[in-house]
């Protein structure tokens, strides 16, 4: 065979070889290489839902989802040409933006093209005003394949109105499950959808349906009972209390009394830098002796069991009295002399509750504990925000020797007047607003309702814990015992002719075994006096022994000026003018501020809605107000606050 011949052949043999290659791989290994390709040039991408919005109950946005950017550079991808020509003007722009000066951002950036850097760092963790404004500067506005720009987006969770009450209002991420977030994560948490995307020229990606194979589903909204301005005068109060006496943390709860809707809650603690913040939720965690604000509850008992009445007259003696060793002294010296159980509350007087206490149960403590129990002391609320504290109430079944929680025959007289016992200041403000609201105990609820997409999903009614702690009698009787606690007794520094208030002041003593005795600070109550409309309890603890530690001069003055401000409030709605001094005069000045400036009609909320997004920002930064944006739409369809809601100065605003 010739060469031809040869040539020919192999070419045939080669042909038959080819096609019987072709037709394994199509018949047999086809599939394979056809999900390899499809891996290459189609993806599934995530469709990003958002998690549901935290409101305060008068619309105001506690916690939302916001979008944040970082920005780096690809050095390689922009022209020598088009750097050089434009690095002055860029680095001029970056400097007006972020501050540093020009000169850094010139030698920041020619070090990184000289160096051919593919991934600079340029801004991390940009707001969308700020990203948007970034992309319009010289270089950055040619893009991703001329300027090199590469933006990294991702979600987090903001909080508009800053760090006011940021422990109830919580968060659920890797640190767990905290406040309201925490509690209706369920509600709350979004479901992402997905697309299919086939990738075309200059590595671009273009979805390859109309629809998402799966539509993203944001969560529901929760609204809250908090109103932000309560919040704020609450805070304020506080805090100012905190800096006088140099207190080491404290709190404040304000409850609505027949719904037991929470308005407010404050948990301020000192940083290792001086300041306060929202440091832990001491309302719901910390079970503590609650001192003198207790023996309301003891006297309840032994009224309900009608071993006593408040007229009956006990004697302080002298205001000093010895049980098995101890000594249990008035605060007042020399004593009361002979008092009615009703002045003992009035003037708290230790001796007066432990004996009346000991004279009616001292052959039968387990029933003053039975009654104890009865009052909702002893059980956890059951509150859905995680943390609540555990309270404790002695027993006299329990008798272990060494144990400090065994029964002794010092547990009941000093049970009677707040110690030895731990409960936590929401669970002794669910008692005194269930003395406010007629002996009805109802449940403390931080949730209003939830909607989704702007309809009401689920409506949260008022949960009775008990229809009656006590008979309507007893409960009146106390009623005005704390009124007079006010107008004649341990409170009378807080009576006002203008207006009336009813509560118990409490002072404590704690860490007294180890030498260097602290106190805890208290006062529990409800205003006004006559039907109530809320309830408060304010705990400050360790304040600086030299400069007061009385419930009376620490925690009352902050009562008084929650209810004063609620009082001004509220009757300014109604046009009339209420005047009142107060001993927080930071807070009077501040809030006098506010409410002026809440009479101009400049510090109301403006409808944005439908106006260009960057005409709307001008508008709301002009006012004083932070603004945010959600989404990258030129037209704003959504804003946070409401039209015709007061806004502050510094308050923040989110567009959608």
């Amino acid at each position: 065979m010739d060469k031809l011949g040869w040539l020919v052949l192999v070419l045939a043999v080669s042909f038959v070889v080819l096609a019987i290659r072709v037709g394994f791989i199509q018949s047999v290994e086809g599939p394979y290489y056809k999900k390899i390709s499809q891996q290459r040039t189609i993806k599934t991408d995530t469709v990003f839902a958002n998690r549901g919005n935290i409101y305060a109950t008068g619309g105001d946005l506690l916690a939302t989802t916001m979008s944040k950017y970082t920005v780096r550079l690809d050095m390689v991808t922009i022209e020598n040409d088009v750097f050089e020509k434009n690095i002055n003007a860029l680095s001029d722009s970056l400097s007006g933006l972020f501050g540093k000066s020009s000169s850094h951002y010139r030698n920041y950036l020619r070090t990184a093209k000289r160096r051919k850097n593919r991934y600079l760092l340029l801004a991390r963790d940009l707001g969308y005003i700020d990203y948007a404004k970034l992309k319009t500067f010289p270089i950055l506005k040619l893009g991703q394949y001329r300027g090199g720009l590469i933006t990294e987006q991702r979600n987090v969770r903001a909080r508009p109105l800053g760090e006011m009450g940021v422990r109830t209002v919580g968060y659920s991420d890797y640190r767990g499950n905290v406040g309201v977030e925490g509690a209706y994560i369920n509600y709350l948490r979004e479901q992402h959808g997905w697309r299919k995307k086939q990738k075309i020229a200059k590595g671009q990606w273009k979805p390859i349906n109309d629809q998402n194979e799966q539509e993203p589903q944001d969560g529901s909204d929760v609204i809250t009972t908090i109103d932000v301005n309560i919040q704020d005068v609450a805070h304020y109060a506080l805090l100012e209390q905190l800096e006088n006496f140099e207190a080491d943390h404290g709190c404040v709860v304000v409850m609505e009394t027949q719904t037991g809707e929470i308005r407010a809650i404050v948990n301020l603690g000192k940083s290792e830098y001086g300041g306060y913040y929202e440091k832990r939720n001491y309302a719901l965690y910390e079970a503590q002796e609650p001192g003198s604000t207790f023996k309301l509850a003891s006297l309840l008992v032994g009224l309900e069991d009608k071993k006593i009445d408040t007229g009956n007259v006990i004697d302080t003696e002298k205001g000093v009295i010895k049980v098995y060793g101890r000594s249990i002294i008035d605060s007042h010296r020399g004593g009361y002399g002979k008092i009615s159980l009703a002045r003992a509350i009035e003037v708290s007087s230790n001796v007066g509750i432990a004996k009346m206490v000991m004279n009616s149960y001292g052959d039968n403590p387990q029933q003053f504990v039975d009654g104890v129990h009865e009052l909702g002391f002893g059980a956890r609320i059951g509150v859905p925000i995680k943390g609540e504290g555990k309270p404790y109430i002695p027993d006299p079944k329990y008798v272990k020797k060494g144990d400090p929680n065994s029964w002794s025959g010092l547990s009941l007289p000093w049970m009677a007047w707040g110690y030895g016992i731990k409960v936590t200041a929401l669970q002794l403000l669910t008692f005194y607003n269930a003395i406010g609201n007629d002996g009805v105990m109802v449940k403390p609820r931080f949730i209003k309702e939830l909607r989704n997409q702007g309809e009401v999903e689920k409506v949260f009614e008022t949960e009775v814990i008990k229809e009656r702690i006590a008979s309507k009698d007893n409960v009146r009787k106390l009623q005005t015992i704390l009124e007079n606690v006010v107008k004649r007794g341990t409170g009378e520094a807080l009576y006002s002719p203008r207006f009336s208030m009813a509560g118990k002041t409490g002072t404590c003593q704690t860490e007294y075994w180890t030498g260097n005795t602290q106190y805890v600070s208290s006062f529990a109550g409800f205003f006004p006096a006559k039907n109530p409309k809320y309830s408060c309890i304010v705990v400050v603890n360790k304040p600086n022994k030299r400069k007061g530690y009385y419930g009376a001069t620490v925690a009352a003055p902050v009562f008084k000026a929650i209810a004063q401000k609620i009082y001004a409030s509220d009757l300014q709605e109604k046009n009339v003018i209420l005047t009142e001094d107060t001993t927080l005069t930071t807070l009077e000045k501040k809030y006098d501020r506010y409410q002026k400036n809440n009479t101009s009609e400049e510090s109301k909320m403006p409808n944005v809605k439908g106006m260009p997004l960057m005409d709307a920002v001008s508008v709301l930064e002009n006012k004083g107000l932070r603004v945010a944006v959600l989404g990258d739409d030129a037209e704003v369809r959504k804003q946070s606050i409401h039209v015709g809601v007061s806004i502050k100065k510094g308050q923040q605003v989110v567009l959608n």
